[in-house]
């Protein structure tokens, strides 16, 4: 379309120059016809070039036909300048399409339909926010009926935790410490619903947050204990914890470092039966200067440093019968007959704590 007009011209030009000529020039046709002519009389004279009248009779035909077709097809060429703004401005919407919703028609057209199916949603959007807003206070009523009712559940696990954990801090010489376990819900206005009717936040854990709070020495009030404990007093508040929680407790391995802080012997001998309690349960690492602690572990592991070629070596020996025998005499003094024979008596003494009781 963008070319109708010259090929209009070319078509016409050629069909003047063919069959229609102009004043000063005859047509090809025109001139042919000439030549025609004057071959038909020199046939009737030579019949021997009648021949030369058929080919020119051909020629003639085939450009008579030509002719034919120049004119049909200016016919049909169509020169619309209308019509060729808007075919010109479809493509250009066609090809900025292309840049913005797919490389293809097919690709433009199902972006469409994707478009036209979220174009429903959206205008069905009201329906579907009163249907959401429905289901969520359902499940804000589910949640808030497990909620409180795993709430319960901790507050009466809390009192016995609270009884069970002060008896072992008594055994650990913390006999004055006292411990407990604080619930505090936060208000929600987009939290769960409860009877009282107010909301309250959640999150996977339930509604409230819990603490723990320990007053370790008698006459104090009870504060966080992620606070105030020391780190004696925090292995062994962890110590009571885990042997509480022991079957609940799904950490597989846990390490006690310098648990033995402020004890002494007989207290020792009490936290390595516990650790070794402890350990049915979990893997249990213990670091320790303590002998009456260290006589419980089932694997004793000396770890030494030394100097080798002017740098600090640091090597862990595993220490057993009269090898471990000596390195508890040594925690406890001087290597002597009496240091030996004390040594002797905590293995056998750890021996028969661990046979007898109960684990």
């Amino acid at each position: 379309m963008a070319n109708a007009e010259s090929l209009a011209s070319l078509a016409q030009q050629a069909l003047t120059n063919l069959d229609e000529g102009t004043p000063e020039a005859p047509s090809a046709i025109d001139l042919l016809g000439q030549v025609m002519d004057a071959l038909q009389d020199l046939a009737r004279i030579d019949s021997s070039r009648s021949r030369l009248v058929e080919d020119i009779q051909g020629t003639f035909s085939s450009l008579t036909e030509l002719a034919r077709g120049l004119r049909g097809y200016i016919e049909s060429i169509e020169f619309n300048p209308k019509r060729l703004d808007q075919v010109e401005e479809r493509l250009v919407m066609i090809q900025n399409l292309k840049r913005k919703y797919g490389d293809s028609i097919p690709a433009i057209l199902s972006f469409a339909a994707n478009a036209r199916q979220q174009m429903e949603t959206i205008q069905g959007a009201s329906e579907r926010l009163a249907e959401l807003a429905t289901q969520e206070a359902n499940l804000l009523a589910v949640l808030g009926e497990r909620g409180k009712l795993l709430s319960q559940k901790r507050q009466q696990a809390a009192g016995q935790l609270n009884q069970e954990m002060e008896a072992e801090l008594a055994d650990l010489r913390m006999s004055g410490a006292r411990f407990s376990i604080d619930f505090q819900q936060r208000p929600d206005p987009n939290g769960v619903p409860l009877t009282e009717g107010h909301r309250v936040a959640f999150d996977a854990t339930g509604l409230e947050r819990v603490e723990f709070l320990i007053a370790p020495n008698p006459g104090e009030g009870l504060k966080p204990l992620v606070r105030i404990a020391s780190g004696g007093e925090t292995s062994r508040l962890m110590l009571s914890l885990k042997n509480v929680l022991a079957r609940a407790d799904n950490v597989s391995t846990l390490i006690f470092d310098e648990i033995d802080q402020g004890i002494g012997g007989r207290v020792g001998s009490i936290v390595g039966h516990k650790l070794w309690r402890l350990a049915r349960h979990h893997q249990v690492l213990c670091i320790t200067h303590l002998p009456q602690l260290a006589a419980f572990g089932e694997q004793h592991l000396q770890v030494q440093k030394h100097l080798q070629d002017g740098r600090t070596i640091t090597s862990v020996v595993d220490l057993s019968d009269e090898n471990r025998l000596r390195e508890l005499a040594q925690m406890l003094g001087e290597i002597s007959s009496a240091t030996m024979h004390s040594a002797r008596e905590m293995l056998e003494t750890a021996q028969a704590l661990t046979d007898s009781k109960p684990t």
